[in-house]
């Protein structure tokens, strides 16, 4: 079994639901790093040092990251997918395993 397909069993999604997902992620990764550096431009000034650049992304535009997922994702039908990923991630973060 290829790649593809172990993602289809481990997803629980056909062929066109795995590829559909796998463009959500491709799209939402695009458009953050497309949309990263007009936001940092906008927030910081001119000689930031990287390090409080880094802490701004992380707090900023991780988010924004996840955002575009969800949004993308629910276009391309997976909303529910990306749903339930999302909430796991929350719980992990709060340091709930439930």
């Amino acid at each position: 079994m290829g790649l593809v397909g172990r993602m289809r069993v481990k997803w629980g999604v056909g062929l066109w639901g795995t590829l559909a997902i796998l463009l959500a992620f491709a799209l939402a990764g695009t458009t953050t790093l497309r949309l990263k550096e007009p936001i940092l431009g906008l927030l910081l000034p001119d000689g930031t040092s990287d390090t409080v650049r880094w802490v701004v992304y992380l707090i900023l535009v991780m988010p924004l990251y996840q955002a575009l997922l969800l949004a993308y994702g629910t276009l391309l039908g997976q909303g529910r997918f990306f749903w339930s990923k999302l909430k796991a991630i929350g719980r992990y973060l709060a340091g709930r395993t439930n």
